[in-house]
């Protein structure tokens, strides 16, 4: 058997695809996601739920797990009446349940979809923003108030439980503005994982209204960060983003942006077309990015789409 590559080996093999969005295809399984917690209330009350919307990705042809534990935080729970060694373990059931569907879903007839052998899955521990934790749609504004400290120390202790759980990489996503950047960086490090850093932004600039090349330039230099880009935008943002990313830092970049359509906080509905196109990823991949994938309103079936177009542009998907 040959030895089993690490995350940033495998990334440097070839373009890695990303799963979709995790709450549209628990809301395709029927689960309601009404709660403030959202997708990871599932952590608790439907588990099996959470697993199978994973193997339905792996299905599809994604080869990196993106985990439940977006919006999961000690204090997100804490309101809703769990304890800081239930939350935990919840956050530490995000990573297993991931790590289980990729184990099992690729001796299902998985599809290829990524650099390495056939077969391997890599889990990737969703870290969001603090305004995920909110729940009012915070993330698409960024500017909370809060200095690089408190947000460094508000993130560190569900990273530190993440991190103990032996993911492949965190996902540090759906970041809107540097601020917050500066404070994830400041609370990996020495975590022992690799990391990705993964804006959304709009207008070419930070939810939060700073020049992309500031905010990309806090990865440079660092080697625990193994690709910088951008997540949860609109697909018509992400190829210029992609190039800037690259050219700033000098890493692979990372990109899965929404559906297109964009989300009203205030009715908690999705308003728009559908605009994500998987012929895009080629442009995508030509600039430099190596993880590719959607995230809201992003299902299974555009996964595969997306994993057979790179395919058939030779990119390296296995």
């Amino acid at each position: 058997m040959r030895p089993v590559p690490t995350f940033a080996e495998a990334l440097g093999a070839g373009v890695l695809v990303l799963d979709g969005g995790l709450s549209n295809q628990l809301e395709a399984q029927g689960c309601d996601l009404s709660d403030a917690l959202w997708s990871a209330r599932l952590l608790a009350d439907g588990p099996e739920q959470i697993e199978a919307a994973h193997r339905a990705y792996v299905r599809a042809g994604a080869r990196v797990l993106i985990t439940s534990s977006y919006q999961a935080t000690f204090e997100g729970f804490a309101r809703r009446g769990t304890g800081r060694a239930e939350a935990a373990r919840l956050l530490v059931r995000s990573v297993e349940l991931a790590r289980r569907a990729g184990e099992g879903a690729t001796g299902e007839g998985a599809k290829g979809g990524g650099a390495g052998a056939p077969g391997e899955v890599w889990v990737a521990a969703s870290v969001g923003p603090y305004g995920a934790m909110l729940a009012d749609g915070s993330e698409y504004r960024g500017r909370y108030g809060l200095s690089v400290a408190a947000l460094e120390r508000f993130h560190r202790p569900r990273i530190e439980v993440l991190a103990g759980a032996a993911p492949d990489v965190l996902a540090l996503e759906t970041v809107p503005d540097v601020v917050e950047a500066e404070a994830l960086l400041r609370a990996v490090e020495g975590c022992g994982v690799p990391v990705w850093l993964s804006y959304t932004v709009e207008g070419g600039r930070t939810r939060a209204g700073q020049d992309l090349m500031e905010a990309f330039a806090v990865a440079s230099g660092n080697d625990q960060v193994v690709a910088v880009g951008v997540n949860c935008c609109d697909p018509a943002e992400a190829g210029d983003a992609v190039g800037l990313a690259v050219a700033v830092t000098g890493k692979p970049a990372v990109v899965y942006p929404n559906s297109g359509e964009r989300w009203d906080a205030g009715a908690r509905d999705w308003r728009g077309d559908m605009a994500f196109d998987p012929a895009r990823a080629v442009a995508w991949t030509g600039a430099g990015a190596r993880l590719v994938g959607g995230c809201c309103r992003v299902g299974p079936t555009t996964i595969a789409a997306l994993a057979d177009t790179l395919a058939g542009e030779g990119a390296d998907t296995g």
